[in-house]
């Protein structure tokens, strides 16, 4: 059914959210077993009330982040969607996700809602570093400024540029398909209901139900979103 989807439509838009980098490695803030809100608070420690008064903490949790990140890898997943993009057959991500991996398999066009943690950036300055200057305890600018990640950190708005794109590319898409999203995190879960709403077949993908079930035309749950790609690659070719 999603292959017949993917190649009767025009304009294809993939969603990506943390189920998308924990088949990678990385740990996601909510699933109920292993999110890492169990362990750590990031409403605590990846704000900006931690990067005015918290600091040191502050730069823990993210050198914690930063390290788990540079050792994990895109998986077959991201591979599938860089060659998609390159072939037609999906037209833009937007993910929810910082850890680069879409880029780093090959895809363009990706709309990074929360911001990147690939790099670091001078609150003074602004300034941009590569994000190993925090893995090798460098915090100041050159300018004697502090470095902070490139995220969105609780407390701050979304990049509009950012936003501005997302909603667009919901407007617009005739088939909008979310992988690894618990489509919690407002205002990004509101995108498929305006994709939806817009027109747009709506595919969920998530190990976990989601609230928004009940408004897609199809839903996988409970099952691995390489091992789901690679099925539906497979039928396309």
């Amino acid at each position: 059914m999603l292959a017949n989807w993917l190649k009767e439509s025009t304009t294809t838009v993939v969603f990506t959210g943390a189920g998308m980098s924990t088949e990678s490695g990385l740990p996601d803030f909510r699933s109920a077993k292993t999110g890492l809100w169990h362990t750590k608070n990031p409403q605590q420690l990846a704000s900006t009330y931690a990067l005015k008064h918290n600091r040191e903490e502050f730069v823990a949790f993210y050198q914690y982040r930063i390290r788990t990140l540079l050792e994990c890898q895109p998986h077959i997943g991201h591979t599938i969607l860089a060659d998609w993009q390159k072939r037609g057959i999906i037209h833009q991500i937007v993910t929810q996700n910082v850890d680069g991996f879409h880029q780093q398999a090959g895809s363009t066009n990706v709309v990074e809602l929360h911001g990147t943690l690939r790099t670091v950036y001078c609150l003074r300055c602004k300034q941009t570093y590569d994000v190993k200057r925090y893995v090798d305890e460098q915090f100041e600018c050159t300018c004697g400024g502090f470095l902070r990640p490139s995220v969105v950190l609780f407390g701050e708005s979304l990049p509009s540029f950012a936003i501005d794109q997302a909603w667009t590319a919901a407007q617009q898409a005739d088939l909008w398909i979310v992988l690894g999203s618990s489509l919690q995190v407002s205002p990004a879960n509101e995108l498929p209901v305006i994709a939806k709403r817009s027109g747009a077949k709506l595919v969920i993908v998530n190990m976990e139900p989601t609230e928004l079930d009940d408004w897609a035309d199809l839903t996988i749950h409970n099952r691995k979103i390489g091992d789901v790609l690679q099925e539906i690659d497979h039928a396309l070719r």
